[in-house]
Formats: structure tokens, sequence, C-alpha cells
């Protein structure tokens, strides 16, 4: 068997497709594996150039492979999609993968390290909370206007005004909607300090 310089690997979740191509970038072989025989595949293969998309769990597999002594590029997805030939299957995505990591003026995602990914994660679920309190606010603030109170707009207004609409009693909201405006403001607080 030929020598695999090249492997482009389609990554998924469960069932992954791996292209191997020699010097020349002739297909010398094709594999379709489960997810628990990747590192095994990876160890039997002498070390090589590992061509995947820059897709979720892309920075997971770059560490075991890198580890194993491959040199692993991580190429962004629309970069790939040019070099796709014929309909579009997993196959397909792993033999354009591996066709383009080796294009000298391609452009590579350099892979995370596993703090750079705690960060990421933490950005992001930050940022969901502020949309979450963003969209509370939003309802605490629309919903008494059907009892005719008017808030202007801010967080910060929302949190004073609640308090003080739950404690008047001579304004015109009922006692189930005090009891949900209640609620209302206490997953604001929750959210605030998830903040």
């Amino acid at each position: 068997m030929q020598k695999i310089t090249t492997i482009g690997l389609n990554l998924a979740k469960n069932v992954f497709h791996v292209i191997c191509c020699n010097e020349d970038g002739k297909v010398v072989r094709k594999k379709k594996l489960r997810r628990r025989e990747v590192i095994p595949f990876f160890t039997q293969t002498s070390p090589c150039l590992v061509g995947m998309e820059a897709c979720p769990g892309a920075h997971f597999w770059a560490h075991p492979l890198t580890a194993l002594g491959h040199q692993v590029k991580l190429i962004p997805a629309q970069y790939v999609k040019l070099f796709v030939q014929g309909n579009k299957n997993d196959y397909n995505d792993a033999l354009a993968t591996a066709e383009a990591v080796v294009r000298p003026n391609m452009r590579f995602v350099t892979p995370k390290t596993t703090g750079q990914q705690d960060v990421q994660a933490l950005h992001r679920l930050g940022e969901r909370r502020l949309q979450e309190r963003t969209a509370l606010c939003n309802q605490a603030r629309g919903l008494p206007t059907e009892y005719g109170l008017i808030l202007p707009k801010g967080v910060n207004v929302i949190r004073q005004h609640i308090p003080e609409l739950l404690e008047d009693a001579e304004n015109s909201l009922s006692g189930l909607f005090r009891q949900l405006l209640a609620q209302c403001y206490q997953q604001l607080q929750e959210i605030d300090r998830h903040i």
C-alpha cells in the first residue's frame, strides 16, 4: 500500500469518514469509522497531515491526533466547500478537506487549547444570560401595560420599578399578576447573579 501523507477527516457525532491520500494527492484509502475507532485508526497510521473542518468537535479531536504525532490543520468550512466535487456526502466532504489542507494559500484556524475552549464557553453562556435578561425585562415591562402601567426602558428601571409596583396596593394589578411579577423579579435577580 502506498504511503499516506494526507488525511481528510469528516467529523460527526458517531460515524466519521476518512480519505487517505498519497504525496501525489491520489486517494489510497477510504474508511468509515465509529467514534471509538478514530483514535485506534490514527494510532496505527504513520504521522501525516490531517485536515478537518473547523466545526464543533474539531478542537477536541485536534488534541489527541496532535499528541499521536500528526500535523492537524483546521480549515474554515466555507473554504472546504469550494473543493467539494459531485454530490455532497461525507466521503466527498472528507476528500474536499484532504484537497484543501494541502493548498499553499489556504487559511487555517489554530486549534484552541482547553483553557481557550473554557473561556469561549464562558463567553457564550454569558451572552445567553444577557439575552435571557433582555427578554425577561422586555416581558416584565410589557405585561404591566395590560393593567395600564407603563414602565420606561432599561434593566435598572425594571429592577427599581417592579418592587414599587408590587408594594403599591392602590394600582390595578390583580393578586395573581402580582405573584407572577414577583416570580419574574426573582428570575431577574437570579440571572443577574449568574451574569
